[in-house]
């Protein structure tokens, strides 16, 4: 009798304390939950019995640059205006190379059309070839939005998103807003939109020029971007041979050296060697 209840139609996908609770409230006592789960277990029925909709599994992404204008990382923080439940939304495109700011704006919305504008103006400016360049974002409505999605096949510009709730998929953003919100700078609030403008304008052309990042050897953004980096590099390495000459009891290591540029960048770099990388990229990651 009590196989015939839990295998009645109505109870198919039903929890043995929704049977339970459903039968008394028709009057009836077959038995109690726990017997109820020890016949199923029996049975080796004891599975979710009801209909639960499986999330897709979500592939992790892999991204490489060993180069400028490669990979973009986008995203989009809120500045707090000059009154309560007041902000102003910063949108801001970074190379995960470079580490160069190549676009902002800010709005006082979040917008799939302003998002289409700064990256169809960004890609201009930077003058983006088609299937070269890969844009990376969290899984915000503007960056799911269908007006960005057609504008990034229109420029032949692939997409690539975040695992749902996982951040570390885009740590050169999250990284980016952190070096501007812990400035000795940046202001608890801004009293209007060209306020946040004009502190944003200072900000990023003293971060693209002047900011010497430590993921870069300590070199500016704007030097990685435009190509410069072996020239700054080797300046370097004269300056130091030309202290060492001068002091060599100085240098009980001996001769140093500066730091060297990464010649790979990767967002969620794979634990096996990529077998379609080409024979240059392999030789830069390390990958035999």
């Amino acid at each position: 009798m009590i196989i015939a209840v839990l295998h009645e139609a109505r109870f198919i996908d039903k929890s043995p304390r929704e049977i339970y609770a459903t039968l008394l409230d028709e009057g009836r006592y077959v038995c109690s939950p726990t017997t109820m789960y020890r016949w199923l277990r029996d049975l080796k029925e004891t599975r979710e019995r009801r209909n639960i909709r499986s999330h897709p599994n979500y592939k992790k992404p892999e991204l490489l640059a060993t180069g400028p204008n490669q990979v973009w990382s986008w995203d989009i923080t809120k500045l707090k205006g000059p009154e309560k439940w007041c902000y102003f939304y910063l949108y801001v495109v970074i190379d995960i190379y470079s580490r160069k700011v190549v676009g902002w704006l800010i709005a006082s919305r979040e917008c799939a059309e302003l998002a289409k504008i700064l990256i169809n103006d960004t890609c201009e400016k930077e003058k983006i070839q088609k299937d070269e360049l890969i844009i990376h974002s969290d899984r915000g409505p503007s960056m799911t939005s269908k007006a960005v999605a057609l504008l990034l096949a229109d420029l032949s510009v692939a997409k690539s998103l975040n695992r749902p709730h996982v951040s570390n998929d885009n740590p050169y953003s999250e990284s980016q807003f952190k070096t501007m919100k812990y400035r000795p700078s940046f202001p608890e609030k801004f009293g209007s939109i060209e306020d946040a403008r004009a502190f944003c304008r200072f900000f990023f052309d003293w971060y693209n020029k002047k900011h010497h990042h430590s993921g870069i050897a300590f070199l500016t953004p704007l030097v990685v971007h435009s190509g410069q980096a072996e020239v700054y590099l080797k300046n370097r390495q004269r300056t130091l041979e030309h202290a060492f000459r001068a002091h060599p009891e100085r240098f009980v290591r001996g001769l140093p050296h500066p730091l060297s540029l990464t010649k790979a960048v990767w967002i969620n770099k794979p634990s096996e060697p990529l077998e379609d990388l080409t024979p240059q990229q392999s030789e830069e990651v390390g990958v035999r």
